[in-house]
């Protein structure tokens, strides 16, 4: 459901400001750049509109040089000028390494963080891929004059093992579509929730039984979710993560998008 409202509002977004755009592919790319225009009155689409041309009928510049085919040094053009605009939009340069006591790691597309805290270790899991949505609201038709489509941010699906010699109990968490809609209190504002919990020894297993946090008795889920506060994982924690998360999930865009312009040109 959630894909299905993302895609018509951007089919929306794109019908009112691009009439004549209708293909596809102009359509797809266009998610990013309102993005980096969020939050102004009015949209002039000066980076299409530049993409794919250049002053002079023989391009200069290096950028299509091993492109052989028109749609190569289309692509290779358009690139060019996106990955300097999505480098000027980053928020954040370099990621952190450490995260309120937690050592950050990453590997590829997982990202990992891990402290020790008196007898137990205590580590976060999560995936980048597949995890970024746009805050704007649906309901509201964007036009050229309300062109804001709000801050666009990584909310990722995370874990949370907490391991006491042979013994760990793991969360699964993920972040609420609005305050206080976990399945315990709705009097609570917490901008996550626990999905899952499970405890085990040894290595995790699919025999391992786990139950979902939105069954278990009410004032239990309130405990686990004081439990979760008292390891570092609270609501304040959780909107560091997200700021982690997009801040990553944003630099290997920009690394795909420089990926696939020096795999296309041939370099």
């Amino acid at each position: 459901m959630n894909s299905i409202v993302r895609n018509t509002l951007r089919s929306s977004l794109i019908r009112n400001l691009f009439p004549s755009a209708s293909s596809p592919g102009i359509a797809s790319n266009q998610l990013r750049t309102l993005w980096k225009v969020s939050g102004q009155t009015q949209i002039t689409p000066t980076i299409l509109t530049k993409a794919f041309k250049h002053p002079s009928p023989s391009c200069n510049c290096g950028c299509c040089r091993g492109a052989h085919t028109k749609a190569e040094k289309e692509l290779v053009e358009f690139l060019a000028e996106e990955i300097i605009a999505e480098k000027k939009a980053q928020k954040l340069k370099t990621i952190p390494t450490e995260l309120d006591g937690f050592k950050v790691s990453l590997d590829g597309a997982d990202v990992n963080l891990q402290k020790r805290q008196n007898n137990e270790t205590i580590k976060i899991s999560f995936n980048i891929n597949h995890t970024v949505d746009s805050e704007s609201e649906p309901e509201v038709e964007l036009t050229n004059d309300n062109a804001d489509i709000g801050d666009m941010k990584s909310k990722p699906t995370f874990t949370v093992d907490v391991k006491r010699g042979n013994q760990t109990l793991g969360f699964t968490c993920s972040f609420n579509n609005e305050p206080g809609a976990s399945g315990a209190n709705e009097n609570y504002n917490d901008i996550f929730g626990i999905d899952e919990i499970t405890l085990y020894t040894g290595e995790h297993s699919d025999k391992v039984y786990a139950v979902a946090g939105e069954i278990i008795d009410g004032y239990l889920y309130d405990l686990l979710m004081n439990y979760l506060e008292e390891k570092g994982v609270s609501n304040e924690f959780a909107e560091k993560l997200i700021e982690l998360s997009t801040s990553y999930e944003h630099t290997a865009y920009v690394s795909l998008l420089e990926g696939l312009s020096e795999f296309t040109s041939g370099k």
